[in-house]
């Protein structure tokens, strides 16, 4: 019998309603408090000293550099290997967004990489934790001081991923986070960024609301204040706030979920000769399991469309993480003249590879059905 199993899906359930509703019967929809008490625990969960919830991680990344004074002729290493967001941000303050190839073991920056990118201009580096695989933040953390850069850590699927017991998004300067609706949890659209440093949190905090000095909680004369700085509104609303108060409640339970679906799959992917697995969660390296990113041998890559569509007719949602390396979008591509092939690896994950699911949504069975599946297309396509 064929299966309905969705790549991901957002798990809300009366307790997300209720509280969405109680906010709606209240005048404050935005600059209220849900969205302080939210920044407070997501601080606590994650250990961080300060935590800014924000409209999207796009605008947390954003923020990052503006709080730099990052603009024109100023250079941002970034990896090759990202949702083209990452870039994004860089972009838009007018700088240049310089690429670095990924490891083919995990998908992430090739550490090895990142000195031989270093110019006067560079000012930063942000670094993404692929498919919520940590980083080695020691081994980035000496480059960063070495060469006194700035650190973004990119935490878009890094929601209960761990480096040596401490939660990613705090080893760096920021930590940027996403709340989209098929990530690890979410507010339906929203993001934190995270920092240990007081001033950056201050900074961030008015720049997300207009450069406005008084929130509206802090005026005591409505209507009155003054605007010390360029912002933006990057604001979280109180409603997107509540539902991200109660999905941190529940992370925890999802994750462990993600744990167990993703390793039973793992068992049975060990078994297919014709694919390649990630390295995942080893030593003090932690996962949060966001899916499960197979590569397929060289033979069978010219079928990868095919696998795809197999699968998707026996009901198993799939994605790619990510289509193209990001310099191989059209905007960059004409940019900067950025040639095919010109970061290898990334290019070998993001054209060889399909994602799988293994979300909370799912369950030990259905990873049996996604594994036969896989089997299955396989042998059609060979």
């Amino acid at each position: 019998m064929i299966r309905n199993i969705p790549f991901a899906r957002p798990l809300i359930d009366d307790l997300e309603k209720n509280v969405v509703l109680e906010v709606l019967s209240n005048p404050i929809l935005v600059h209220g408090p849900k969205a302080v008490d939210f920044e407070d625990q997501f601080s606590a969960y994650t250990k961080s000293q300060f935590s800014v919830s924000t409209s999207s991680c796009t605008a947390s990344l954003h923020l990052s550099y503006l709080y730099l004074g990052i603009g024109a002729g100023d250079e941002v290493l970034v990896p090759a290997m990202t949702h083209v967001a990452t870039a994004h941000a860089v972009e838009l303050t007018g700088a240049k967004a310089v690429f670095v190839d990924a490891e083919i073991e995990t998908g992430n920056i090739n550490l090895e990489l990142i000195e031989e990118k270093i110019t006067p201009k560079t000012k930063a580096i942000s670094i993404v934790h692929y498919l919520g695989m940590p980083v080695d933040m020691d081994k980035l953390c000496r480059i960063a001081k070495k060469h006194n850069l700035f650190l973004v850590e990119d935490c878009a699927l890094a929601i209960g991923t761990y480096y040596k017991n401490k939660h990613a998004g705090t080893f760096g300067d920021t930590g940027c986070f996403s709340f989209y609706p098929v990530k690890h949890m979410t507010t339906a659209e929203g993001g934190m960024l995270t920092t240990q440093q007081e001033t950056i949190a201050k900074s961030v905090k008015y720049k997300k609301a207009f450069g406005v000095d008084r929130h509206m909680g802090e005026r005591k004369l409505p209507g009155s204040y003054d605007v010390i700085d360029l912002g933006y509104n990057y604001r979280m609303n109180e409603i997107e706030a509540v539902i991200g108060i109660i999905q941190l409640k529940k992370v925890n339970s999802f994750l462990e979920k993600r744990r167990e679906n993703y390793n039973y799959l793992t068992e049975k992917l060990l078994n297919i000769p014709e694919v390649n697995l990630f390295k995942s969660t080893h030593g003090d390296f932690q996962s949060s399991y966001y899916c499960h990113s197979i590569r397929l041998t060289d033979a069978l890559v010219p079928k990868r469309l095919d696998i795809i569509d197999y699968l998707n007719t026996k009901g198993v949602g799939t994605s790619i993480y990510y289509p193209k390396p990001v310099s191989d979008f059209t905007y960059y591509k004409n940019k900067y003249g950025y040639k095919p092939n010109q970061f290898p690896v990334a290019a070998k994950i993001a054209y060889n590879s399909i994602a799988l699911p293994v979300g909370p949504h799912l369950n030990v069975e259905d990873m049996h059905y996604i594994a036969d599946m896989v089997k299955q297309a396989i042998t059609a396509n060979k």
